[in-house]
Formats: C-alpha cells, structure tokens, sequence
C-alpha cells in the first residue's frame, strides 16, 4: 500500500502555511479578545484585523522566503528566519491597531506577541522538519539509470533526496539498466513495489529502454506508483533544466512559444518597466549627491561605471552602474568579480550590500535595451567562452536582459564560468516557464535577496 502521509514539495509548503496560520489566528484572537473587547464595534475590528492580519503574515513570509524548504532545512535558520517574520509581523499589527483601527495595545499584549510568536514559529516548524524527515512521509524511491551514468549515480541521489530529504524522496534502491536482476529476476522487483511510491529513471534515448526495464516500470504504473523521468523530477522539484542531463533533446524540453501571442504579459512587463523606473528613479536622483560625497573622500575617481554588455538578439549595449571598484580593475586582463574581490573599495562594498550600484540600470531600461525582470546581461568575452562550454547560452538572448531575474534570486553569487552555467538553467526555465505569476515571485524574492545580500 502507498503511504498516506508522503508530501511532495508543494504539499510541504501548504501544511507549513496551514499551520503558521493557525498560530497566526490564535495570536490575533488573543490580541483581540483582551484588547477591543468591550469597545466600539469590536466584532467590525476584529474581522478587519484576522483578515488584515492573514494577508500581511503571508506577504512578510512570502518576502522572507520563510518556505524555502532548501534553506530552512537547519534548526538555526528555522529559528532567524521565524524571528524576522515574528517580529516584523507584530510591530506590523501593532501599527495596525493604532492606526488603522484607531485603538490602544496595552504593552503586556505587545511583548507577548514580539517574545512568543517567533517561538511558536519556530517551535512548529522544527516539529515539521523531523516529521518530514521520518519515513512516514517520505517517498520511498528506486532510482534506474544507464551504466554511462555510474559516474554520477551519486549526485543523481542527492539531488532527488535534497539537503536532509528536503524534497521528501529516499531512494531505497538504485539499478543500472543492465542489472542482472531485471532479466533474471524480475518478480524479486514486483515484491519490492508494495513498498515503493516512486520510480526515477534516467537514460539517454527512452526509445532504447530494454524491454525489461520497460515492463518493470508498466508494473509500478499498475501498482499506482509515480514514474517519471530525472530531467521532468528536477525541473519541477528545482525549478531549472538540467542542461547536462537534456543532450539532443533540449530544444524538445525547452519548448520554445510564439510569445507575440501574449499580450498579458507583455502589458504586464511594460507595466513593472514604467512603475519600477520612476520609483528607482526617485531614488536614483535622491541617493546620487550622497554617493558623489562619498565618492569623493572614500572611492575617487568616475562616479559612472559604463560597461558593454550583450542584450537580445545578440546586439552589445552599455550598461550604467555606480563605479564599486578601483579605477584599474581590469589592467590585467577581464575577470568575473568574486564575493571577496580585493578590487572592490571599502565603499564599493556597502553600495554592492545593498544593491546601490545597480541603480543606474535604469537608463538601459529607458533606452529599452534592458527589462527589469529577464536573464543577466553578460560580457561579449565571457559569453564567447560560455558559447564554447555550452552551445545553447545564446539562447538567453531571445528576450531582453534584466536588472534581476530568476537565477539571480534562485542562486548563489556568481563568481566564475561555472557558476553561469548554473545559472543557465535557471534562466532557460524562465525563458520556457515566463509568466505574470513568475515575474510577481521574481519581485518578491528579489526584495528577500536584497534583505539578505543573496545572489547577484
């Protein structure tokens, strides 16, 4: 029988939500009761505050990344990100109250929001990560691939299992195609699947599956049992193609669409474009005297850094940013920056922690050479040695490039070619995956990457 409590992914996420909610409630229906009962219209409140209050704790969770299942995996990031979220949540609905709903919050209310709900959080949280960890809910896994692929078999497991079976699988069993066992004793395989809920298969060409194999995987089918590929696994559970896993079929996976065709999100993408311009605009001409004194004393030298870059359809164009190095960073020769770059001035390093050299991106924008969402734009020689790792990075190039983008708020600072060919598969998901929905997560993550100086 198939286990009733394994979670996928998404499944996690919802049960951590239902309950943050719940706790959520049981706060508000404390701060409520002691606090407007007996006044004014207290039923009419207090409504306005439960909904007002849901719908904030789930934009500050939501903008915190409090269900990055990957990264709250270790009970001290439990706690830091519960902590961020409790507190910022209760000075939120204390403001609320007095502003909004025009009452007082007696200090003893206050504390205990600011002292207890961060715990609560993290309290139910840690009670989730080993219940997700015990093997009730995991997806007990048999992992079949080539004997081309024995070199990677184990990296292939850790990726269905994630940090600490975060993604919710245990591979129990792994077998090359080849294994004596499919031809030999194939019922051994049947007497396994009661106990199975999931079968991962990777190999080059499906349409050379040895009719074993084949037979196997139509048995789990008949058992009800999940059967998928590793490269549909991966681009699900990580949300990116797996470029070293796709060979000839990628152009197949990718999926290319006529985006002419959609209007929405063209309107949709116009409409961050104008909006985000004239808001980091303001900023920009507000934040440019300040830099410029700063300049002068802590980084002399061109306030401006200009900087070819390679845009859609191949085409170079300038890119503006706020100069965070030495004057003679590349006399050497070009070079990726690092997270440490010694290049980097004192000064240098506080725009780039809060993002403040990149405000002058929004020329390009003006002059419709970038969009705000979209891949990175990279360097013409730095492109040309991508090209030569991997032939489909030009692809990037079909759209417009961004100031931040999925693989910017999915990955880690980018310090090297290698690190650009992780991001690829992030950008191509996007590229394949566009949408209104994608770009609004894109913007929320993106202001979490800012709070926590995250990616690049």
């Amino acid at each position: 029988m198939n286990k009733v409590f394994t979670l996928n992914v998404i499944e996690r996420k919802l049960f951590l939500f239902i309950g943050d909610i719940m706790i959520v409630i049981l706060y508000l229906y404390l701060l409520t009761n002691r606090t407007l009962k007996g006044t004014f219209d207290h039923e009419k409140h207090s409504l306005t505050i439960y909904i007002t209050g849901i719908i904030l704790f789930s934009i500050i969770a939501y903008v915190i990344d409090i269900y990055n299942l990957e990264r709250a995996s270790k009970p001290i990031t439990i706690f830091r990100l519960a902590l961020i979220v409790g507190v910022l949540y209760s000075f939120s609905i204390f403001f609320i109250t007095v502003l909004l709903i025009n009452t007082t919050v007696s200090r003893p209310y206050l504390v205990t929001f600011l002292a207890l709900m961060p715990f609560s959080l993290t309290a139910w949280r840690l009670m989730c990560s080993n219940f997700f960890i015990s093997q009730p809910f995991l997806k007990n896994t048999i992992f079949i691939y080539e004997d081309s692929f024995e070199i990677d078999r184990e990296e292939n497991i850790n990726n269905i299992e994630g940090e600490k079976n975060s993604n919710g699988f245990k591979v129990k069993l792994s077998l090359c195609t080849n294994h004596e066992t499919f031809a030999n004793n194939p019922e051994r395989l049947t007497n396994l699947l009661p106990k199975i809920d999931t079968v991962i298969i990777r190999i080059i060409n499906y349409q050379d599956i040895p009719v074993e194999v084949e037979n196997f995987l139509t048995r789990a089918m008949y058992f009800g049992k999940e059967a998928f590929t590793f490269t549909s696994f991966y681009e699900s559970t990580y949300e990116a193609l797996p470029l070293n896993l796709l060979g000839n079929n990628f152009y197949e996976v990718l999926h290319l669409k006529n985006k002419r065709a959609h209007y929405i999100q063209k309107l949709f993408t116009k409409l961050i474009d104008l909006t985000l311009c004239v808001i980091v605009g303001i900023v920009l001409v507000l934040v440019i005297p300040l830099v410029l004194i700063f300049n002068f004393f802590l980084n002399k030298g061109p306030l401006f850094y200009v900087q070819k870059r390679i845009g859609k359809k191949g085409k170079e164009f300038n890119i503006y940013k706020f100069r965070s190095m030495v004057i003679d960073a590349e006399k050497s020769g070009a070079r990726m920056a690092t997270n440490n770059d010694a290049r980097i001035t004192p000064f240098g390093k506080v725009l780039r922690a809060f993002r403040i050299d990149e405000l002058p991106q929004i020329i390009s924008v003006i002059n419709g050479d970038m969009s705000f969402i979209g891949p990175r734009p990279e360097r013409k020689i730095f492109v040309d040695q991508l090209d030569k790792i991997n032939p489909f990075y030009s692809v990037r190039h079909v759209i417009k490039p961004g100031i931040t983008g999925w693989a910017q708020v999915k990955y880690k600072y980018g310090e090297n070619l290698e690190d650009s060919i992780r991001k690829l598969e992030y950008d191509l998901y996007y590229i394949k995956n566009r949408s209104v929905t994608l770009d609004i997560r894109i913007l929320f993550k993106t202001v979490t990457t800012i709070l926590f100086s995250r990616g690049v």
